[in-house]
């Protein structure tokens, strides 16, 4: 128990900012429906995070060329580690509480909530 709780603390702080910068600019992508879609457009520092977001790159005037290849691999690797850290999640809550069916009950809610405010805002 004790090597699961150190394995997701040292997974989610080395990935924290790298999770933070993604949530928040897709969080910007969300609401923000007008913005540029061509690779080195951004004009204004949100739209050149949102870059990175997107294509993987951080556009500037004074590159010529750019390869996504590293930070792609890196971005797969925080993907995966999210990934174990949110199952090591779960299996520290089943075995931290003694009524799991509190944890049953979020994590169904957790698949039943989206899919019902996706079904909810579909034009019939």
């Amino acid at each position: 128990m004790r090597l699961l709780r150190r394995i997701h603390l040292y997974l989610g702080c080395f990935f924290s900012p790298l999770l933070i910068f993604y949530v928040a600019s897709g969080w910007y992508q969300t609401f923000q429906t007008n913005r540029t879609k061509t690779l080195g457009e951004p004009d204004n520092w949100i739209a050149r995070l949102t870059s990175v977001h997107v294509d993987q790159i951080f556009p500037s005037d004074r590159v010529e060329s750019y390869s996504p290849l590293i930070f792609r691999w890196l971005v797969a690797a925080m993907s995966v580690a999210l990934i174990a850290t949110v199952i090591l999640g779960i299996i520290l809550a089943f075995r931290s509480l003694r009524k799991t069916w509190t944890v049953w009950i979020m994590l169904s809610l957790g698949v039943i909530v989206p899919i019902a405010a996706l079904w909810l805002g579909m034009d019939r």
